[in-house]
């Protein structure tokens, strides 16, 4: 895959995945939000979701999840089985779907999110219990589809949870583990056996952590409202541009980085996801195992 990508392609996917993660760091939200639209248009989404979820659980050991005994599991317990059934339905449409659909629907939803979060009003009233159903299955379609459903279940958490530390510690837990899931799935479904797709997150990788340290630093030194509102106006720009592709890719013909390239997809297979779960779960402990070892050197040569 990456010796298919041109030069000004890679330059575009690492500037997509630096500038996702810089979002992230800065504001906590919209990694793949960000990312993901740039990365359409150089690339496969059936290769880019899956490539993506690579970066984000790498990211996410990295970070931990913190703050446990402050987590709202009560909360959890209503969203948790919606959630799931709608990462299922997501899992069949990711394979089963043209991807021009692939690329309308991802347009219209970050058209959506970005038009919401411009003019929309938050509901200063809680929300009811029932709308758990709703936001759960909805977000784990989306999540399973682009990994952008973290804000459809964060509008119900946000409407729930009171307290800002139980809610930010709850949108982790759910965060990570449906990227947990995620992983089974796309492994048991045969998606992170598409050539160069590994060897793509790994060279990635060190743009993701660069944003993420880039916009944790730029987090206290620039106006949030500001910036998010800039960010939300590039997002609404840069999903008119799929909604274009959509309608004028012809539904036969190969999407950027090849369709043809992505190989067959299986149907799922729990064995095979259980196996390969543990094998990326073996892969992800010995990059975050010697990542600490060498900043412990660096800390020692340093000294």
């Amino acid at each position: 895959m990456i010796a298919a990508l041109s030069a000004p392609e890679l330059a575009a996917a690492c500037a997509a995945v630096t500038l996702g993660y810089t979002v992230f760091g800065f504001g906590g939200f919209g990694a793949n939000l960000v990312s993901l639209p740039i990365l359409a248009h150089v690339m496969s989404l059936r290769f880019a979701v899956p490539m993506l979820l690579v970066l984000d659980l790498f990211v996410a050991t990295l970070m931990g999840v913190r703050n446990r005994s402050l987590i709202d599991r009560r909360e959890l317990l209503r969203l948790v089985p919606a959630l799931l059934i709608g990462m299922g339905l997501g899992l069949v449409v990711l394979q089963h779907a043209a991807e021009r659909w692939l690329l309308l629907l991802l347009g219209l939803f970050v058209c959506a999110m970005a038009l919401w979060n411009l003019y929309g009003r938050m509901d200063p009233r809680p929300a009811s219990p029932r709308w758990a159903w709703p936001a759960g299955l909805a977000g784990g379609v989306f999540s399973t589809l682009f990994g952008t459903g973290g804000p459809l279940y964060t509008l119900y958490l946000a409407g729930r949870i009171i307290d800002t530390a139980r809610l930010r510690a709850t949108i982790a837990t759910v965060i990570l583990g449906s990227a947990l899931v995620r992983l089974g799935l796309f492994t048991g479904s045969g998606f992170f056996a598409q050539p160069g797709l590994l060897s793509l997150a790994a060279l990635l990788l060190p743009c993701a952590l660069l944003g993420y340290v880039l916009g944790s630093r730029l987090h206290a030194r620039l106006p949030q409202a500001r910036v998010r509102r800039a960010i939300w106006w590039l997002l609404l720009a840069s999903a008119a541009g799929l909604l274009v592709r959509g309608v004028m890719q012809d539904a036969a013909s190969p999407a950027p980085g090849g369709e043809q390239r992505i190989g067959h997809l299986q149907p799922f297979s729990l064995g095979a996801a259980a196996q390969g779960f543990a094998a990326r779960a073996g892969q992800a402990h010995a990059v975050v195992l010697q990542h600490l070892r060498d900043q412990q050197l660096d800390a020692i040569q340093a000294g």
